[in-house]
This record gives C-alpha cells, sequence and structure tokens, in this order.
C-alpha cells in the first residue's frame, strides 16, 4: 500500500517536472495558422514554430533561425542555435524568432513521446535486486513475527517468569531481526 502511494507520488512529480508534452502544433495554411493536434501532423509537414512555443514534432528547420532551449530534455542551461538544415527535436522551446519545421517523425514516434513512454514505464519494471528482497521479505516477516510472538508466550508458560520480561525480550527480538530498513531502502533507491 505505502509502495504503491510513493510509486504514484513519484510518477507524479516526473509528471510534473517533465512538462514538456506540446499541446498543438501550428499548420500554416493559406497564409492561416491552425493549431492542430501533434497527432494528427504526418510527417514530412510543415509546421512553424513562433517565439516561446514548444516544439511539438522533431523535424528539420526549413525556413528561419533561431535560439533552441533544451534545458528540459538535456539539461544544457545555455541555448543552441538552430538554422536551415539543423535536426530539432521535440519539447525543445523555441527562443528568439518563428521557425518552420519539416517532420521528419509521426508525434508517436518523436523524442518527447519516447521521453514520457520510458518515464511511466520505469517504476514498472522493478530491478532483480528489488524483486529478490520483495520475495525475501514476504517471507522473512511473518516468520520473525511468528518467532516473536512464541518467544513473548511460550517461555512464561513453560519455564514460568515474569511476562514483562519475555515481552520485552521479544520486542527486542523484533527490532534486531527486522529488515524495514532493508526492505524499503531498495524501492526507495529508484526513485
Amino acid at each position: 500500500m505505502f509502495q504503491n502511494y510513493a510509486v504514484g507520488k513519484s510518477r507524479q512529480s516526473i509528471s510534473d517536472m517533465m512538462n514538456i508534452c506540446p499541446e498543438y502544433a501550428n499548420i500554416e495554411e493559406d497564409g492561416v495558422l491552425t493549431q492542430v493536434d501533434p497527432d494528427d501532423v504526418e510527417v514530412g509537414t510543415i509546421i512553424v514554430v513562433k517565439p516561446g512555443e514548444r516544439i511539438p514534432l522533431d523535424g528539420i528547420v526549413t525556413e528561419g533561425t533561431s535560439m533552441i532551449d533544451t534545458a528540459a530534455l538535456t539539461g544544457e542551461s545555455v541555448p543552441r542555435r538552430a538554422t536551415v538544415g539543423d535536426e530539432i527535436i521535440s519539447g525543445c522551446v523555441n527562443g528568439s524568432s518563428t521557425i518552420k519545421v519539416k517532420v521528419t517523425k509521426a508525434f508517436e514516434d518523436s523524442t518527447v513521446a519516447r521521453i514520457l513512454e520510458l518515464v511511466e514505464n520505469a517504476s514498472s519494471k522493478k530491478a532483480k535486486v528489488e524483486n529478490f528482497i520483495t520475495r525475501f521479505a514476504k517471507y522473512y516477516t511473518p516468520v520473525v513475527t511468528i518467532g516473536a510472538v512464541i518467544l513473548a508466550i511460550l517461555p512464561p508458560l513453560i519455564l514460568g517468569g515474569g511476562w514483562a520480561d519475555w515481552i520485552q525480550r521479544a520486542c527486542i527480538f523484533l527490532v534486531i531481526s527486522c529488515p524495514c530498513a532493508l526492505v524499503i531502502s531498495v524501492p526507495l533507491g529508484f526513485f
């Protein structure tokens, strides 16, 4: 339950941080710009990207020169110059001037779509260590708990003696043998 909550929160955080998915693409038809869904744009179509807009699809610059902010994708803080013939990737922000781009990949094959898919699938694929620890804890934790209960109940009944003393020993046994740090640290280490 806690793991599912943590995974959900981390996915939401990653999605918020990676808000790179463009909402529309500008297509010029008869001198009029029309906003369309990036999924509807075909390879080979010329799209127009205005200053400050996110580049919706991968392509090659066919007209104009601009500074492209790639920080959201590459972490590079210095914008790169894009001129005619340069390849640009979706998810980047057009900086200084309007450019026209010939689309080279459909939206589902674009850089932005692949990044979002990888982010979504990353947490669903567990590492071998995490799978091992989960299987180990599934059996180890009940055994330790049963052992602690037996340690708290049987010795006072069989050997006699104070209940408080044996309950304290059972609690010490639980604390010493509890794999909580190991079980919790491995899944959270992947976030």
